[in-house]
This record gives structure tokens, C-alpha cells and sequence, in this order.
């Protein structure tokens, strides 16, 4: 297996899972991964809907880090563990990020887009009454916005999420619609020596290939971008490592040679 980094898992500590970190990790062994990375979500402010309460995304971090450090000394002789977050981006958010980065020794850090203008595209609602196009350009514009606002983070997550949910999915969206946006991100992104994500949770969620597509992966690259993790978005055992020969290949394709894990917030360069 080219990959044996899993860069984006979540545990019972995210809102959005139950499942207990050390099914996680033990499925991780399972299926030959020598290294993972827990990123569990933290979403300051993340708009309150019938199936998310106030505190659905907020993070204990010190129990989580407790559990985390417990387990990395269990497991210590299968398997490298990391201590990761993934924070959700809000230009208003700034300050108290930056604060949160400053007080624990994290190892990696995501930085994501699930709230654009105060709403998550992952419900219908975003989309209703403007073209899928028009949802899709706030969204982009939104990540663009953030990263002027925010570079306390390793790598940009699942650079075009909202693919996933929208009406169409990928159905008729290319690189080439958003081009000026991608282009502006990429560019902003390399100038604060951020990287991207290969997301393969896309492809859980019916599209053609991973988040974000094969063409700003590799759009990316020819801008002189090296710095790339690959992850699951697991949030249950089952899919952790989720196409990762697929992910490898397709690295491979957009002109990569080495995939990236990080340790201390510094990167280490794996062949593929």
C-alpha cells in the first residue's frame, strides 16, 4: 500500500461520530496503516439546526488529548498516532482560533470551510432560490476570504466540500468554471506555504473522484505545490483508508512524487 498515513479521522470526540478512538485505531492496524492523525472537529459558532445543538461541534480538548496520549502509549509498537484538529474557518473567528492553535502542542492542523455566510452546504436550504453555480462561487469566495483572514493551519481540507451536497454534485462542475477563485487560492495558499488535502471522502459521497477534484490537484502542483496529506474523513472504522490505492495513483497522475505527514507542525515527505 503506497499510503499508510490516515491524515483526516474523526472519534466520538467530533459531534458527528460515535465511534470509540480505539475501534479507530485498532481498525487502522487492521488494514496495514503505520501512521494516523485524529482531527476532530472544532466549529466555533456553527449555526445551530434541529440535528446540531449550540455545543454540536465544539471540542473537549483536554479529554480528548487525555484519551489520545493514552492510547498512543498502548498502541505505541503498531502504530504512530497524532494529535490533530480540524478547525472550522469563520473570518470572524480569527482571534479566537489563534488563540485555541496557541494553547496545545498540536501536531497538525486542517483548516476547513463548513460555514459560508452562516449556513453549512451540507442542507438543502444553501441552495434554494440561486443557481448551483452562484452556491458554489459564494462557497469558493467564502474560502478565499478565509484564507485572508487566517493561516494558523498545515493544510486547506476538502478544498471544494461543497460539491458534495449540491444539487448537481459534480454532475457538470470543472476546475475551469472556477478557475479565477481556484487560481487566487492556490496562489494565496503557496505565498503562506500551506498545503492541500486529497480528501477521499468525495468518493464515499457518490462523486467522481476525491475532494478536491483531480484538476485543482494537479492545477496545484504546476504552480509548485509538494505539501500534501490524504485522508478518509472517516468517522467510523469501516472507512478509514477509504481508497487509498486510488488516491496514490491519482497523486501520482497530477505530478506528485511524495504524499506528507506532519509531527510537531513540521512535514516529513513519504514516497508513493
Amino acid at each position: 500500500m503506497p499510503i499508510t498515513a490516515d491524515y483526516h479521522m474523526h472519534s466520538s470526540f467530533s459531534g458527528d461520530s460515535n465511534a470509540p478512538m480505539e475501534q479507530m485505531i485498532r481498525q487502522a492496524i487492521q488494514s496495514g496503516l503505520q501512521q494516523i492523525c485524529f482531527t476532530e472537529h472544532l466549529d466555533l459558532d456553527y449555526p445551530v439546526c434541529p440535528d446540531t445543538p449550540a455545543d454540536y461541534f465544539l471540542l473537549n480538548t483536554d479529554s480528548y488529548l487525555y484519551d489520545l496520549i493514552r492510547c498512543r502509549e498502548k498502541y505505541a509498537q503498531q502504530i504512530h498516532i497524532c494529535f490533530g484538529v480540524e478547525l472550522g474557518l469563520q473570518p470572524h473567528l480569527t482571534k479566537q482560533l489563534a488563540r485555541i492553535v496557541s494553547a496545545y502542542d498540536f501536531d497538525f492542523i486542517i483548516g476547513s470551510s463548513h460555514v459560508c455566510n452562516g449556513q453549512d452546504p451540507y442542507y438543502p436550504a444553501f441552495y434554494e432560490n440561486r443557481t448551483e453555480e452562484e452556491a458554489y462561487r459564494e462557497y469558493f469566495s467564502s474560502v478565499l476570504e478565509n484564507l485572508n483572514c487566517f493561516d494558523a493551519f498545515d493544510v486547506y481540507g476538502h478544498l471544494d466540500y461543497v460539491v458534495r451536497y449540491g444539487p448537481c454534485k459534480d454532475r457538470e462542475y470543472t476546475y475551469e468554471t472556477y478557475k479565477d477563485i481556484f487560481d487566487a487560492i492556490l496562489t494565496l495558499l503557496l505565498e503562506q506555504g500551506k498545503g492541500l488535502e486529497l480528501n477521499t471522502g468525495g468518493l464515499r459521497s457518490g462523486l467522481r473522484g476525491p475532494n478536491p477534484t483531480a484538476a485543482i490537484l494537479r492545477r496545484y502542483r504546476q504552480l509548485g505545490g509538494e505539501l500534501i496529506t490524504v485522508g478518509s474523513d472517516a468517522h467510523r472504522p469501516a472507512d478509514i483508508g477509504y481508497a487509498f490505492d486510488a488516491a496514490a495513483d491519482l497523486l501520482q497522475e497530477c505530478g506528485f512524487s511524495y504524499y506528507t505527514t506532519f509531527q510537531k507542525r513540521t512535514p516529513s515527505y513519504h514516497k508513493l
